[in-house]
């Protein structure tokens, strides 16, 4: 007759908790591969982009999107870059090639109005030699409140390089909660 082998409870809870440490550390390295290389969450510091984004919301940022493809004009774009210091939440007004013009306050892009209902403001050259012809590989941003933002008038260009992500999401406020146009 065999003898059952005796279970130890010792070694019964060290294997679980092993696999416990093992799925916590494989949750906390995914988890930070999706923050760094897919989604982040950011936040608003200025008063550039005001009437669509204001000091101290709340956003998802896409980091994905622009390795498969390259920003459209009107999107939401946060710059880390050697383009300016800070890290900056700008819209997407001229893509490679574009001709802007700045008339009586309003936009134009290869000669035709663009249609801008999220600005705050005025357009203004702010010393900007116009017409304007965005440069291969760059883009020309601005912010909503264009009477108010440090943006391409100023800083030139942004190298498509230099665009960490797209703003998609607002987290914070809840009562702004919800995708961003």
């Amino acid at each position: 007759m065999e003898e059952e082998p005796i279970k130890r409870p010792a070694k019964r809870w060290v294997r679980e908790l092993r696999e416990w440490v093992i799925s916590l550390a494989i949750a906390v390295t995914v988890s930070l591969l999706i923050q760094n290389y897919a989604f982040a969450q950011t936040k608003v510091l200025n008063v550039s982009m005001q009437r669509t984004l204001f000091d101290g919301q709340r956003l998802i940022e896409d980091k994905i999107s622009y390795h498969f493809e390259h920003p459209h004009r009107g999107d939401i774009v946060i710059i880390n870059g050697p383009e300016s210091d800070k890290r900056l939440i700008k819209r997407v007004i001229g893509l490679p090639g574009d001709v802007l013009d700045f008339r009586n306050g309003l936009v134009y892009v290869n000669g035709k109005k663009l249609d801008e209902p999220y600005v705050k403001g005025q357009t203004f050259s702010n010393g900007l030699q116009l017409p304007y012809t965005v440069p291969a590989n760059k883009v020309f941003v601005m912010g909503d409140n264009r009477e108010n933002s440090m943006d391409s008038r100023e800083i030139g260009p942004i190298a498509l390089s230099s665009i960490e992500g797209r703003a998609v999401f607002r987290l914070w406020p809840l009562n702004k909660f919800g995708e961003l146009h």
